[in-house]
Formats: C-alpha cells, sequence, structure tokens
C-alpha cells in the first residue's frame, strides 16, 4: 500500500547523540529531489495539512521533520536559528541526501535562509511562507503575544493567528482543522522548554545586521525562490515579504487575498497549483 500523510511511520535518525524523528514517502521515481519542510513555533509533523503534503507527495518525495528537542525528537532545543540550521543540513547528510528543495513556513522560513545561505550545496530551490528576513518588521497585533505562546494552543488560536477574517476564512479554518488531526498517532507536543528557547531564537533574529543595508544578507541566496503569504499576516507582517522578494536575485512573490499567516493551509488547491509549477520549472 502507498504511504500518505496519515499512514506514513515514523522514523528516527541519530546526530551528534540526539534521535531526529522524520517521516518521508512519495513519489522517488521522478528526476525532482525531496522537499524537505521545516515547520513553525513549537510545530510538529502533524501540524502540517495532509492535503498539501500528499499532493506535493504525488510528484516527489517530501520529508518531514522536527528539530532537535522538537515533539518526537530528542535532545535540548535551539535557542538561535543558525543551530537550527545546521542541524537541519546534517539531517539531510545523514539521510544521504546531497540536494534538497526547502520549503519553510513562519519560524520554519527562517530556518530555510539560514540553512541555504549557510549550506548553499545542499539547497536547489527554496520555498519560504509566511516568514520573513532577519532584521525584518517586528510589527505584530498586540493579541500574538498571548495567543501564540499558550500552553495547549486551541482551534481558535489556530484561527485568529494563522487564518483571514471573512466567512469563507473561518470555514477553510475549521476544514485545515479537521485535515490536520485525521491522522491516528499524532506527533506529541513539544514542550514549554521548546516554546521558551524558539522565542529565544526569534528575538536574537530581530536585529538588523547593517543599518545601512540591512537586507545584504539575502543577495547570498541564488536559488530560486518561492515566497508567499497572506495579504494580512498579524504573525509576521506582510511587509516583510516584499523585502525578501526585492533582496534575494531570483525570487518570487505571491500574495493571497483574504488571507493570513498560513495563506498555504487557507487556499491549499490554489498553493498546489503554484508550488507544483514552481518546484517544476
Amino acid at each position: 500500500m502507498t504511504a500518505t500523510h496519515l499512514t506514513v511511520r515514523t522514523q528516527f535518525i541519530d546526530v551528534d547523540g540526539d534521535r531526529f524523528a522524520y517521516r518521508r514517502w512519495g513519489n522517488a521515481s521522478t528526476d525532482q529531489p525531496p522537499l524537505f519542510f521545516l515547520q513553525h513555533f513549537r510545530g510538529g509533523m502533524d501540524h502540517w495539512d495532509p492535503l498539501m503534503t500528499d499532493g506535493l507527495a504525488e510528484s516527489r518525495e517530501v520529508i518531514l521533520y522536527n528539530g532537535r528537542g522538537v515533539a518526537s525528537s530528542s535532545g535540548e532545543p535551539r535557542r538561535r536559528i543558525e543551530d537550527m540550521a545546521d542541524d537541519a543540513a546534517a539531517v539531510i547528510r545523514a539521510l544521504g541526501l546531497s540536494k534538497v528543495d526547502v520549503l519553510g513556513f513562519s519560524l520554519g522560513g527562517f530556518q530555510a535562509q539560514d540553512l541555504t545561505r549557510r549550506h548553499p550545496d545542499l539547497v536547489r530551490k527554496l520555498m519560504l511562507l509566511g516568514t520573513g528576513p532577519r532584521g525584518g518588521d517586528p510589527e505584530m497585533e498586540h493579541a500574538v503575544l498571548e495567543t501564540a505562546p499558550r500552553p495547549v494552543p486551541v482551534f481558535e488560536d489556530f484561527q485568529y493567528l494563522f487564518f483571514g477574517r471573512s466567512d469563507d476564512a473561518k470555514r477553510a479554518a475549521r476544514e485545515f482543522w479537521e485535515r490536520r488531526h485525521q491522522r491516528v498517532d499524532q506527533d506529541p507536543p513539544s514542550s514549554m522548554a521548546v516554546a521558551q528557547a524558539q522565542v529565544e531564537a526569534n528575538m536574537l533574529y530581530l536585529p538588523r545586521l547593517s543599518e545601512e543595508d540591512p537586507f545584504a544578507h539575502l543577495r547570498d541566496i541564488r536559488q530560486p525562490t518561492f515566497i508567499l503569504n497572506g495579504v494580512n499576516d498579524v504573525m509576521v507582517a506582510t511587509v516583510n515579504s516584499f523585502y525578501m522578494a526585492r533582496n534575494i536575485p531570483n525570487a518570487q512573490l505571491f500574495i493571497y487575498p483574504d488571507c493570513g499567516h498560513a495563506a498555504q493551509f487557507q487556499c491549499p488547491e490554489r498553493f498546489l497549483k503554484h508550488a507544483i509549477q514552481f518546484l517544476g520549472e
């Protein structure tokens, strides 16, 4: 039986004394490299949308992954984005892969940028969803600071943080929530130690490297890059997507109407069409 998001087994690989959890499935018969996923704040492998991951797996392998200490992975959670990126690179190499495409969402997008800059030989194409550059605009709605760190997030938290405000957006949020909980053996939630470590990493990511040319580091990313956000991202201000698109030399930008932080979850069919075209070009 062909594996899917709901049935693929969780595997572990030992790197530098810790066990990293991952799930790998999809069409390995194509010439497309695997697509390696980096998840949002505190998120594990079951915070991805099965419609999205299985849709992408039809034309390539996909690899979901938990960083050090996150959800079902062991170890002390990292407190710097650079270290998270280096861990991801080490796991990619330990899996015997010389080249991958990388998809990073939110905090995972921070990691994906540093992974690409620090290990450019590993990355063919880059996808940045609901994220921003190092030293970007830190503006967010005040309620985010109360909602995002809650020990046990509920549906209303995800709806507020990730989706738009219209009735259609709310309906899409409910449909995503149902899809996201379809798998029986769900990843365990990340600990509060993970949340604290990732908050610290995020704070270290805020300062600009240079006031004269704050996004010069983005020009080191030479890979074709896909950037997506909703028109009203309450967590990572949408303007940050423009900063990335203007400074990454080979970037293309998508802004979805009536969407928030997770435009790919609100409009999964539209996202799949755009993503598959980008990855196959």
